[in-house]
């Protein structure tokens, strides 16, 4: 194994490596001012601030006809990957870069680090439906008073619509519709259209006895939307996706007022007519909505140049049993004391439905590009991505995967044309990673990168971006593959659900951590993981593997995927369970810390102890009582109402 350049270093004098270091960084700041001095005198048409109110309302989008979803599994109803008689996979659809080509090595590749007998006469076919429970009566009088503020169309008791409302897209929750049972599902799901109806909704469950689930896209990956079979109260899910209007946009003060029920990819759709951004992207953009990213806290693939959503929302209206949240106005900072709106942050439908939100937008940059970097390691790799954080040259999106993780982007490449220069550009670039530069191809990792910004902002972050990686030993890898890697997050979201049809389980689950702690974290996660998955004996080998996927002034988030072969296994699901807990154990010992942007919900309520005193957690539990005595916000994630058994 090649070490990181920091460990490669014998006798030095700290004092010079000091010096150097503070010239090296504030040279670089003081081209960094030069730039931006440049960027101001640039001449730029002046145009002044328009006065007045410079919001204007957009026109209702137009729905798709080819948007609909999976009950099933992730994604879109007309995308899965599907394997073919010669063991080559396709992902069928149109509507990703890898879609309808084949894959000739994806599965021998999966197979090889599993050490499993994968193949196409080797499956686990699910059986969607599963048995779904009935839905419980009604207390008496709620049918009478939801029928009289909503539509006909805004009620459901179809099984399958309940179902779906009642699970996110944890492997458990997948596992289960495909092979097993959901022990409780809502009893009904209704379909808001307006702020008010959700207002008398929530005032007819209080007065009936009922139990309110808000619901977004669906895509937690925390159990937070199962419901506990202990469960007697009657079940309302509310979908918000019919709240989905973007009701004004201020292109002058860069605000938006959207609603909650929003989902991401028809967001940056109707922004982009205006040539505007949120630049959020989350990997579940396409399916996310406004909401669910203020519920669960959520982070974005742009965060580095956009921000996070408590970054990004400067205000929401949410309707709570003790009436509603909302402001007048808002401006670009206040002093106001304790803002209720903060404590919807990761609230995970625990305290109210948020139905809007006030966002901030940014132009959209003038200038787009990708690019790639090949380190000899993932330690290479992460002093990289400190160096250029100290920098300040950071682009709108850096990731650095791990070995197994750019094995895995290579195997989804498409069946090769077979021509002799095909053959021969491979052989030349096999050859210029391997020999010319020596590194291995068992370790080397890759970093994927987004610029955006104006061209001279670009080319700037571009200069530095590739100076700091060759210093770290890294070699440019191209454009193409900056963007086909980026652009992978979408489409390799639906190998899960491959995995779960040909007997092996895997999920996902992350952290966040200090620059120090970062690599030994990651070591120790990839260790803990092989001795628990030899410790049960599973069978073959445990897949692990990790990417560094945002950065911050004090630390890095860390992604990580986890699976195994399961077939002859009695419970998968509950051996998988054993071993992210003991991931999550050694995750909080390496120093991370629980979720950097998943949430809590119910799959980790069990560590609550272990990163908050006594008096936290009885913080929280008394604001859950005093905000909803009754608890018709049902959900009970994060412990505000104390552990919640799921049940086998």
């Amino acid at each position: 194994m090649t070490a990181p350049r920091s460990e490669q270093k014998k006798s030095v004098d700290p004092k010079k490596v000091g010096d150097q270091k503070a010239d090296d960084f504030f040279g670089l700041a003081g081209k960094v001012l030069a730039h931006t001095a440049r960027s101001a005198l640039a001449p730029r048409p002046m145009r002044g601030v328009p006065r007045g109110d410079t919001r204007f309302v957009p026109p209702e989008r137009n729905g798709s006809a080819d948007e609909a979803e999976a009950n099933d599994g992730w994604g879109f109803a007309d995308t899965k990957f599907v394997v073919q008689p010669n063991e080559s996979v396709v992902l069928t659809g149109k509507r990703y870069n890898i879609s309808n080509v084949e894959l000739p090595s994806l599965l021998p590749w999966m197979s090889k680090t599993l050490a499993a007998p994968l193949g196409y006469a080797n499956r686990h076919e699910p059986h969607y439906p599963p048995p779904i429970p009935p839905a419980r009566p009604a207390p008496a009088g709620l049918i009478e008073a939801l029928n009289a503020l909503l539509q006909p169309d805004q009620l459901s008791t179809d099984p399958l619509v309940r179902l779906r409302r009642g699970h996110g897209h944890t492997g458990a929750e997948i596992w289960a519709i495909r092979y097993g049972k959901l022990e409780r599902v809502p009893d009904l799901v209704v379909f808001p259209t307006a702020h008010e109806q959700v207002v008398a909704l929530v005032k007819a469950a209080e007065e009936h006895g009922a139990c309110l689930i808000p619901f977004g896209g669906g895509t937690n990956v925390t159990d937070a939307l199962r419901l506990a079979p202990s469960e007697e109260r009657f079940v309302i899910a509310v979908d918000m996706r019919r709240m989905n209007r973007i009701l004004w946009i201020d292109p002058v003060n860069l605000t938006a007022c959207i609603e909650a029920g929003a989902v991401g990819r028809h967001i940056a759709e109707e922004l982009a007519r205006y040539k505007l951004i949120m630049g959020h992207e989350p990997d579940s953009l396409e399916f996310s909505t406004l909401g669910g990213w203020i519920a669960t806290n959520a982070s974005g693939m742009k965060k580095n140049r956009y921000g996070n959503i408590e970054d990004l929302v400067l205000d929401m209206q949410v309707v709570t049993t003790q009436g509603v949240l909302a402001r007048p106005q808002v401006g670009p900072r206040e002093s106001i004391g304790p803002n209720p709106k903060s404590f919807m942050f990761g609230s995970e439908g625990n305290f109210g439905i948020v139905t809007s939100a006030v966002v901030k937008l940014f132009p959209r940059p003038e200038v787009q590009r990708y690019g790639s970097v090949l380190f000899p390691t993932l330690g290479h790799g992460l002093d990289f991505l400190y160096d250029l954080q100290r920098a300040g040259a950071v682009p709108a999106s850096v990731r650095v995967v791990d070995n197994t993780q750019f094995q895995f982007g290579q195997a989804l490449k498409p069946k090769s044309d077979g021509s002799m220069a095909s053959r021969m550009k491979s052989k030349l670039e096999k050859a210029l990673v391997t020999q010319f530069k020596g590194f291995d191809p068992k370790q080397l990792a890759a970093a994927t990168l987004v610029f955006e910004g104006s061209e001279e902002e670009v080319a700037f972050q571009e200069q530095a971006v590739y100076r700091i990686a060759r210093a770290h030993g890294g070699l440019k890898a191209g454009s193409k593959n900056g963007e086909r890697g980026y652009q992978l997050t979408f489409g390799i979201a639906y190998i899960r659900d491959l995995t779960f049809s040909h007997w092996a389980i895997a999920e996902s689950f992350e952290t966040s951590v200090p620059w120090s702690q970062a690599l030994s974290l990651y070591e120790r996660v990839r260790e803990r993981v092989r001795r628990e998955h030899e410790a049960r004996r599973l069978p073959g080998n445990p897949f692990f593997t990790g990417r560094i996927t945002q950065v911050y002034t004090t630390g890095v988030a860390i992604y990580f995927y986890m699976g195994f072969y399961c077939k002859g296994v009695e419970d998968p699901v509950r051996m998988y369970g054993e071993l992210e807990h003991a991931a999550r154990e050694e995750i909080l010992a390496a120093g991370g810390t629980l979720s950097h942007h998943h949430g809590v919900g119910k799959i980790r309520q069990g560590f609550l102890g272990d990163i908050y005193s006594p008096g936290s957690l009885q913080f929280m539990r008394q604001v859950k009582h005093a905000v909803d005595p009754a608890n018709v916000f049902g959900a009970n994630n994060h412990g505000v109402r104390g552990t919640v058994d799921l049940g086998a």
